[in-house]
């Protein structure tokens, strides 16, 4: 493809680690195909939001943002990127300002896309009051790759290096899709099934980033728990992928993303202990603590067995971080159920608990149960559990206070131990993007624990 004119991109992420990565991608392909990326404040030729529909009030962030963008510049090409545009038709799109829409399996194309667009502009003699390329339209007018793994092979990855943009880490997305069919979740739909890159897909990708002075990675996938299932015949899983990472030499921390419960087998966390470069901290699934609402909400666990995944962590690493997400006022959550709930994460102790109120989402089962619940009770609730969160991780982060650790830090002057507990160093050293090891402090004014270095690692 021929190289575009310098012209001016904007981009703005929603959502998860996986979208993160993606939007990443798509500079790094913007930048290589002459772009110009600036902030999504300025004014520009190309808005692009990399949108997420997890909830109704990811559905509206992303409304909000694709106005915004049409608002800061009314001749600028916007363009919807994601999971809004893949559980929307193009009537909504239309309504949302958007002039090109790009599915989450088409993101890998996202400068051909737009050169498409352009071209079909300049045929028609129109600029951009018109919308011929919305919604799915996307796959139906130009020429459908029939990927369904955006960015597989790593490609078009921007050139940041440790400390640039704040973050002295690199996400790497190994899974996509999933199975599992929560009754209120409508990922299944947006993303697909489960699909999963090759191990040495991974490593090659890691290399790269490693080649420019990254150290840690962060695993992400859309159910990262389900990662190899997809191929079999492989035999490659999440372990043997963790393994294989941790056998390059420079690479020193590897984090893992949102885990099931139900893959925390003792065979699993024998095999995690082995691996230096582990960090231990842990995001557990949980959803609720209450058995009758996990099963309405069609989650593969009880609150026992994910009590015994919790023991597993804790018996095979010292005082590891475990965290979760909750969600608070699902259909038919009585009073009892709710207290359940409370008690279960006020026994367990994590160290951070992400509490969401049930939002329905069209086209969910859990949109349709009876007994939905009113949302001053959901929001007292929240209010609840949110109060408990935050004695859990005081207690949690006051028993780390004047231990040794290791932190990688950022350019701020912040960074994170292995177990993701946020400091700030005492001394004017910025040390970003390197880590140090030193004694974790009282607790500052502005709530982050102290750190003092003493020396690289």
């Amino acid at each position: 493809m021929a190289k575009m004119d310098k012209k001016r991109a904007a981009l703005h992420n929603l959502g998860c680690k996986v979208n993160a990565y993606e939007m990443e991608k798509m500079a790094g392909k913007l930048i290589s195909d002459g772009f110009v990326i600036v902030p999504f404040e300025e004014e520009a030729d190309y808005y692009i939001v990399n949108t997420c529909s997890v909830t109704n009030i990811s559905d509206r962030k992303s409304r909000q943002m694709l106005h915004r963008a049409k608002t800061a510049n009314p001749n600028a090409v916007v363009i919807a990127a994601g999971c809004y545009v893949d559980t929307r038709g193009k009537e909504e799109l239309y309504a949302d300002n958007v002039d090109i829409a790009v599915p989450n399996s088409e993101k890998e194309r996202i400068t051909e896309i737009i050169r498409a667009w352009e071209e079909a502009h300049a045929e028609s003699g129109q600029a951009t009051a018109e919308k011929p390329v919305a919604g799915s339209v996307v796959a139906e007018d130009f020429p459908f790759s029939g990927n369904t793994d955006s960015f597989s092979r790593g490609r078009g990855q921007s050139e940041h290096k440790p400390g640039e943009g704040g973050y002295s880490r690199k996400f790497l997305k190994v899974q996509d899709g999933c199975n599992m069919f929560c009754s209120y979740c409508i990922i299944p739909y947006a993303r697909g099934r489960i699909k999963s890159r090759s191990i040495k897909e991974v490593t090659e990708e890691a290399e790269a980033f490693i080649s420019r002075g990254f150290r840690e990675f962060v695993l992400t996938g859309i159910h990262l728990s389900s990662y190899g299932k997809d191929r079999p015949g492989d035999k490659e899983d999440l372990l043997s992928l963790i393994t294989a990472l941790d056998a390059l030499p420079e690479v020193k921390r590897i984090r893992l993303g949102s885990l099931e419960p139900g893959i925390i087998t003792d065979d699993f966390v024998t095999g995690l202990r082995k691996i230096p470069s582990l960090c231990p901290h842990f995001h557990l699934s949980l959803q609720s603590g209450s058995d009758s609402v996990l099963t309405r909400m069609n989650r593969h666990y009880t609150a026992d067995s994910y009590a015994e995944s919790v023991e597993r962590l804790r018996s095979c690493f010292d005082d590891p971080a475990l965290t979760t997400d909750v969600i608070v006022g699902f259909p038919g959550e009585t009073e009892k159920e709710f207290e359940e709930t409370r008690e279960f994460l006020k026994k367990t102790g994590f160290y951070e608990t992400h509490i969401f109120p049930f939002s329905g989402r069209k086209g969910t089962p859990a949109e349709r149960m009876e007994g939905q619940i009113k949302r001053s009770v959901k929001h007292e609730r929240l209010r609840i559990l949110k109060e408990l969160d935050l004695i859990n991780r005081k207690v949690y982060e006051d028993r780390h206070r004047g231990k040794e650790a290791e932190v990688l830090f950022e350019e701020d002057g912040t960074g994170y131990t292995r177990e993701y507990i946020r400091v700030k160093n005492d001394g004017d050293a910025p040390y970003s993007g390197r880590i140090m090891t030193g004694i974790i402090g009282d607790r500052r004014e502005d709530g982050l624990m102290g750190f003092s270095a003493d020396k690289a690692d």
